[in-house]
């Protein structure tokens, strides 16, 4: 057998360009394993009682929950304040109108125009909001505190009140009707209640006072509504229609209009007052419309009066056949010579002062047709009474 030959020697090693190479050390390595390893013990099983006496001791986080320190019984107002909502809330709805839209040739479907709220008044369905929360609309849904959805269908309106009834097919038992209360003795500082749906945000209460009583504010048909009440209880926009209550829950009023230079609450809100509501509300249901007594006479326009230096309401004319010609008022005319003689200036109507149309207006509407009432008026610098039978406006 023959040797193999001999290996020659390997050649040494070309010199590292980053220097001689170091050794890494193994203890490093060996302690982060060792720190894992007690990490995952600690996780996963019973903590030590050092670690634990560490954790809840001096300078130590605690999980546990703080204790609860009891409190003391509610203020008398806060429980008022509770009961009123508890109580008139059941009573508040919201109201969603809708508008008509189509696109060229394609079939028109409905889509929601707008929110309001509003507040049940009988058992019947019958429901009360403000007229231009539902006016344009095509159709309006009604949301009861329970989150039931209703149609609705229109009753009638006053525009110069700025008031509605709608009517829902409801259960009776789920229609408690709202407590009416009076607007008549109210009295600035009062605390007052408002609930209703602003920004869409259902059965939200707001708290102020009645800050000041017999404001006027327009109505749609630019007519003034006499006798509104103040507040500085936050309405905002979806607010109209809802109540305004007193502090035994009872409507005082309807929230119908903000002063605001930014369309929110800046704590100037309106309400008509419910002895208005409770006037007109009736006669919607039953009519349809609000049922107008007047005189008989054809009265000047304002602008006319204020040139001649008229306080009052100045008759142009009477109606034939009319309460106010066999009251023997008479209308203005012209003399033979062709000058202008005044007719009776209405100063007075039912123990009411009458300044303007306006005041005319409301002086009327708080009689009805039939009715027999006294007419104060200034005739050749005379003042005199006259009764007159009103009849109803066509």
């Amino acid at each position: 057998m023959s040797s193999l030959p001999p290996i020659p020697p390997l050649p040494p090693p070309a010199p590292s360009p980053y220097g001689p190479r170091r050794r890494t050390p193994v203890w490093p390595f060996l302690l982060a394993l060792l720190a894992a390893w007690l990490v995952f013990q600690l996780a996963s099983g019973p903590r030590p009682d050092w670690l634990q006496r560490q954790l809840k001791g001096d300078g130590g986080a605690s999980a546990d929950p703080r204790p609860v320190v009891p409190r003391a019984d509610l203020t008398a107002e806060e429980k008022t304040t509770i009961a009123i909502f508890k109580q008139a809330s059941p009573s508040v709805v919201y109201i969603t109108t809708l508008a008509p839209r189509g696109f060229g040739f394609f079939d028109v479907f409905q889509v929601p125009q707008g929110t309001g709220s509003g507040f049940v008044w009988d058992r019947e369905g019958h429901v009360v909001t403000n007229l231009h929360v539902i006016q344009g609309a095509s159709s309006a849904r009604v949301t009861l505190a329970d989150q039931s959805e209703w149609k609705a269908s229109l009753v009638g309106y006053a525009a110069d009140r700025d008031l509605a009834v709608l009517r829902i097919g409801a259960p009776r038992a789920k229609l408690p009707p709202i407590l009416v209360g009076t607007s008549r003795d109210l009295q600035v500082g009062q605390k007052v209640f408002a609930i209703g749906n602003p920004f869409g945000l259902d059965q939200t209460l707001t708290t102020g006072v009645v800050s000041a009583l017999g404001r006027s504010i327009e109505s749609l048909t630019n007519r003034k509504i006499q006798g509104v009440i103040q507040t500085d209880a936050a309405i905002n926009p979806g607010n109209s229609g809802g109540p305004l209550l007193d502090s035994a829950g009872r409507l005082i009023g309807v929230n119908t209009q903000i002063a605001s230079p930014s369309g929110a609450s800046a704590g100037i809100g309106f309400a008509v007052p419910v002895d208005i509501v409770n006037q007109v509300v009736p006669q919607l249901i039953v009519h349809g419309r609000l049922e107008r007594p007047q005189l008989g006479i054809v009265p000047a326009d304002d602008r006319v009066t204020e040139r001649l230096g008229v306080k009052g309401v100045l008759i142009l004319d009477v109606s034939e056949g009319s309460g106010a010609q066999r009251a023997g008022l008479r209308g203005t005319r012209r003399d033979r010579d062709g000058s202008l003689i005044l007719g009776d200036i209405i100063v007075a109507v039912g123990g009411r002062d009458v300044h303007d149309l306006d005041s005319l207006y409301d002086a009327l509407e708080r009689h009805k047709p039939g009715e027999t009432v006294p007419v104060k008026i200034l005739r050749d610098d005379r003042t005199r009474e006259v009764y007159v039978a009103l009849q109803e406006a066509k």
